[in-house]
């Protein structure tokens, strides 16, 4: 329904913000890591994910679209509920979480207040395969997935073959390999070669 709000930031602390667009004043549900971006700013823009329940109508804010995006992904998770999902935002940064549920680390996932080790493995197991292109998008793969100095050549080249129309998951797998053996690549021999193995 909404999609994100623009106006001056009336009121402003670690779990909500009120921004004021048009005259109304909207109460946003917020992570430490929003807070943090909008802390000595007057003006936000706000993309808004809306929770409508038969108790309450809930408006979560995010400054980038890569934390609404495992937000959303985090509440298809059986048990994760929009504070949940906040409590683990503010406790790791998009980037680091993308990191902890590829390399399926339960452990640290855990360390989040009031999530439990089955609820953390849950989410490990359904987010794993679908967090990957989160992690391509925001330029942080996981951890060690790329030789050094392989980075940026991933992401252009990924990039270049989803738009060619391959899958993601199968253009990530072959990319992968392909740099592995060849760190060095081009992102032009990078796409050729793995259009040879696609």
């Amino acid at each position: 329904m909404y999609e994100y709000i623009k106006g001056n930031v009336s009121e402003l602390n670690p779990a909500y913000a009120v921004v004021e667009a048009a005259g109304v004043g909207y109460y946003l549900n917020i992570s430490l890591q929003t807070y943090s971006g909008l802390e000595g700013g007057r003006e936000a823009k706000l993309l808004v994910h809306y929770i409508v329940r038969e108790d309450a109508q809930i408006l979560y804010g995010f400054l980038s679209r890569e934390e609404r995006d495992i937000f959303r992904m985090l509440i298809a998770v059986s048990g994760v509920g929009g504070n949940t999902a906040r409590m683990i935002l503010s406790t790791y940064a998009p980037g680091e979480l993308v990191n902890i549920i590829s390399s399926e680390n339960a452990g640290l996932l855990k360390n989040v207040k009031g999530l439990g080790l089955k609820t953390a493995q849950k989410i490990i197991v359904e987010l794993r395969d679908k967090i990957a292109g989160i992690a391509a998008a925001a330029g942080s793969p996981p951890e060690g997935a790329i030789p050094a100095g392989g980075g940026g050549c991933y992401q252009e080249a990924l990039a270049a073959l989803t738009m060619l129309g391959f899958s993601r998951a199968a253009s990530d797998k072959t990319l992968r390999s392909v740099i592995k053996a060849r760190p060095d690549i081009t992102v032009e021999e990078a796409v050729r070669q793995s259009l040879k193995q696609l």
